[in-house]
């Protein structure tokens, strides 16, 4: 077997690749654990503030939308399908699909790609079939 083989087979190409790692970790000055007392606490939760405001900003026009999509009749149902299919599986899904697409191709960057794409065709979907709704009646004749 050649050098390369016994190496892996043994673990000490792993074990040389961690070692070398934590050494260029030290170097570059990053600790091995994080520090309790050297958090900004205040910094943290101001920052997921912002985050949350973001994401109630999305999700209150995109909620309103939805549901002028439908009749009154069916509108919970009608509403509720897509939007836990997007929300649960693309949205829940995307670590799991991102990392494994990292892990396929090598590439930290390539699992970036996508939330890109997916947002991507969401956004050409919409262009393409989600209607206007301005002036149409909740309460369609015949319902």
């Amino acid at each position: 077997p050649s050098f390369d083989a016994r190496m892996d087979a043994d673990g000490s190409r792993r074990a040389a690749f961690e070692a070398a790692l934590t050494r260029a970790l030290d170097e570059a000055g990053y600790p091995a654990a994080a520090d309790p007392d050297a958090i900004n606490y205040p910094m943290v939760v101001a920052i997921l503030f912002i985050l949350v405001l973001y994401v109630t900003m999305v999700y209150g026009p995109i909620a309103a939308m939805l549901v002028e999509l439908f009749p009154t009749r069916i509108r919970y149902t009608s509403m509720s399908l897509p939007y836990h299919i997007g929300n649960g599986w693309f949205g829940g899904f995307l670590p799991t699909v991102s990392f494994a697409i990292v892990a396929a191709t090598g590439d930290i960057y390539s699992g970036l790609w996508y939330p890109v794409i997916i947002a991507a065709m969401t956004f050409i979907v919409g262009l393409i079939f989600v209607p206007e709704t301005k002036d149409r009646e909740l309460h369609p004749e015949g319902s």
